[in-house]
């Protein structure tokens, strides 16, 4: 009977309103948010800046769905809700795009759609390009399956929410795997690159080489 009433009840008894869960759930996001910065002030690459707003962008979703529960309903579809709502398209298509272009590069021009002229990063780890169609819908849906708690019946099912949040676990677990091939193209890039450097004689060496002249 307890588990039951804690079950169906599961909002007052844990207590989901509370002010405490947003500042819990933006914590991640700022500690990526100043080692980005700490990042920049050591490289002074500007890519380090827009990882950061990317991470900042996380910041106004979480404060807006929390303040939903302590402002007047006319309040919040008048006035918050719209602010919620570009919050989170801005936030979901800046991070889909950070995924595809930085943490997978995935160039649209040059990686997905030119798989028979592939670029000098398309040493496909995984063999065949559907898979990389496939990661980069199922990477976008994902990234809004915030939508559905614009329908009531959806928030408020448990299920729903722990369908949702298994697939938020599988999306990050997927990007790993990208992750990591992006990682081991460049490395094999950049060692290849060395070695034929090593290889190949300099300009002056092949100048002076006299097999190369005819007198």
């Amino acid at each position: 009977q307890v588990a039951t009433i804690a079950w169906f009840e599961a909002d007052s008894i844990c207590g989901s309103h509370s002010v405490a869960i947003p500042l819990v759930l933006v914590l991640p996001y700022l500690c990526r948010f100043f080692q980005c910065l700490r990042q920049y002030k050591d490289t002074k690459e500007k890519t380090c800046l827009l990882n950061a707003l990317k991470y900042s962008t996380a910041v106004p979703v979480i404060f807006l769905s929390a303040l939903k529960y302590h402002v007047f309903p006319d309040v919040w579809i008048s006035f918050y809700r719209p602010l919620w709502l570009i919050s989170s398209v801005v936030n979901s298509l800046y991070s889909f795009y950070w995924d595809i272009k930085r943490d997978w590069d995935l160039s649209i021009l040059t990686r997905i759609f030119m798989f028979k002229n592939p670029s000098a990063w398309s040493n496909l780890l995984y063999g065949r390009s559907w898979v990389f169609y496939w990661v980069l819908g199922s990477n976008l849906i994902l990234r809004c399956t915030w939508t559905y708690k614009l329908s009531a019946h959806l928030r408020h099912n448990y299920l729903t929410v722990f369908a949702i949040t298994a697939l938020e676990v599988v999306r990050r677990f997927q990007w790993v795997f990208f992750r990591v091939e992006n990682e081991w193209n460049k490395m094999t890039a950049k060692q290849n690159f060395e070695m034929s450097s090593d290889v190949m004689p300099s300009e002056s060496d092949r100048l002076l080489d006299s097999n190369s002249h005819k007198v």
